[in-house]
């Protein structure tokens, strides 16, 4: 009769599995609006199994205690919880960048506290092995050295991918810390992280010498695993890199910089996994990191944004806003019309198209263009929603807004099914959309929208606006679109504009 017996750390390593096909799957459901929240639901019951998993095996026998660990984790909840409690949808990139950072401090952590205890660790192995510490030196081809390299090896505490691992959680720790925290004060508007991109005196040479260098230090490192002044040294370049990398980038380009930094501290995490050897940790910081980078660059093609240039900290970035295509100058006269006008307009129309952007959001008029559309379906009107990519200011900003007012997953189109959509509508009603609706994108060459895939908001028979102003978008640069023949320009509050609309239209 055959029978299995599992050891501890087989136990350990299938719980580990467990979670890691829970996270893929979730990660595979957060790819659809309908099934996102089931999506977080799995991955996070997948970081319970590894997490309780983990702590099983540390209990198991060993001498380490939880006593702290228990009330760390907590107040981590605790905190947590109010944050995503009391947050606002429009503040939610904020609360990214801040997490993401969180993550990155983290992994520095673990791997320095790592760093710090691989000295006891040695001691343990020699005094095992009964041995003087200076065996490796004065008869290192014995029998005895042999056995020290051997056991230094298979705990890790020596070999060199282990410093490997430590210098570069380390470093990648450290860059998306501070990069983190400069990207949230550029989004929440804080003095000390001003909007426009900052670009210092020879910027470019100092971010590749200070990226040679952290190179170097890794390497040394590995060389000399003894070397405590190169891990300090690469924490603080490290950290000081996070803030160059962000500060010479604008705030128009913060969502692409949070998903990066996003990547960023999966890759951390993964490096801290391979300094402790916790399989869970790997492929936890694996599919984050991995996934961030795939999103980062979706979103550098949605925003005509070059990879390498968020990469490195705006080098070679797109002309300021304001340099080209007219700025922030009035482009010729707009033409106004009323909640009234715009109701009569949209009670004679058979197909509607509504574009959300980041005013909606601020205004949480989601609810009220909810209203609005239930108005117009009643009426027998056909109601859509174009979504932009980076609609809002972050990924799904709008798919959630909308999804919380209760607007079906079915009526919001991506933005090629869209603009297939607007070539045949009746009206377009823009709430609170600026660049991602700009034509000087398709064909203003001296434009830094140039060659931004848009929503083809003029391709509607009539356009209507609802914006505060004619001031200019996130980018600085003022939309066309406000000036154009077949749009209509109604100001004011987004909420306040599409509840009276939909009063207007309860009258007709």
């Amino acid at each position: 009769m055959l029978t299995l017996a599992l050891s501890r750390i087989d136990v350990l390593n299938l719980a580990y599995l467990g979670a890691a096909v829970l996270f893929i799957f979730g990660l595979k459901m957060l790819g659809r609006v309908e099934t996102a929240a089931k999506g977080n639901a799995v991955s996070s019951i997948g970081m319970l199994v590894a997490a309780i998993a983990t702590f099983f095996y540390l209990t198991g026998g060993t001498a380490i205690s939880l006593l702290w660990v228990f009330p760390a984790i907590g107040l981590g909840a605790v905190a947590g919880s109010v944050m995503a409690k009391r947050v606002e949808m429009t503040q939610m990139p904020q609360m990214v960048a801040l997490l993401n950072g969180f993550g990155g401090i983290a992994s520095l952590l673990v791997a320095v506290a790592d760093y710090a205890h691989r000295p006891g660790r040695i001691d343990r192995i020699y005094a095992l092995l009964d041995l003087p510490r200076d065996i490796l030196t004065t008869r290192p081809d014995g029998m005895e050295a042999l056995a020290v390299r051997a056991m230094l090896e298979n705990s890790g505490a020596n070999s060199p991918t282990t410093m490997l691992a430590t210098g570069l959680a380390t470093v990648i720790g450290g860059v998306t810390f501070t990069g983190s925290l400069m990207a949230f004060g550029k989004l929440q508007g804080v003095k000390w992280a001003p909007d426009q991109p900052v670009q210092l005196p020879q910027q470019k040479w100092i971010v590749f010498g200070l990226l040679a260098l952290t190179g170097l230090l890794v390497l040394l490192l590995m060389i000399w695993p003894g070397g405590w002044p190169f891990v300090l040294l690469m924490t603080l370049i490290a950290l000081g890199l996070g803030v160059l990398l962000v500060i010479g980038i604008g705030g128009a380009d913060m969502p692409v910089v949070v998903a990066l930094l996003n990547s960023y501290s999966g890759v951390a995490a993964a490096m801290a996994g391979f300094v402790l050897g916790n399989y869970a940790l790997i492929i936890t910081g694996s599919l984050v990191g991995s996934s961030g980078l795939i999103l980062t660059n979706i979103m550098c093609k949605a925003m005509n944004r070059s990879l390498m240039n968020v990469l490195f900290g705006g080098m070679g970035a797109a002309p300021a806003a304001g340099s080209a295509g007219g700025g922030g100058a009035t482009q010729g006269t707009a033409t106004e019309a009323s909640a009234e006008d715009a109701a009569i307009v949209l009670e004679a129309a058979q197909s509607v198209v509504v574009v959300p952007g980041y005013g909606m959001a601020v205004a949480q008029a989601q609810h009220a263009v909810k209203e609005l559309a239930a108005e117009l379906e009643g009426k027998g009107i056909e109601v859509t929603y174009a979504i932009h990519p980076v609609a809002g200011r972050m990924p799904g900003h709008m798919n959630v807004l909308l999804a919380e007012a209760g607007v079906e997953y079915d009526v919001l189109l991506d933005l090629e099914p869209a603009n297939a959509k607007l070539e045949s509508a009746d009206v377009a009603l823009v709430i609170g959309a600026n660049d991602v609706t700009n034509p000087a994108a398709r064909h203003d060459t001296a434009s830094p929208l140039y060659g931004m895939p848009i929503l083809n908001v003029d391709s509607a028979r009539t356009v209507f606006v609802i914006k505060r102003s004619l001031n200019p978008g996130f980018a600085g640069i003022q939309n066309e679109l406000y000036f154009q023949g077949n749009t209509r320009m109604v100001f004011g509050d987004a909420k306040k504009v599409v509840t009276e609309l939909a009063g207007e239209l309860e009258q007709l």
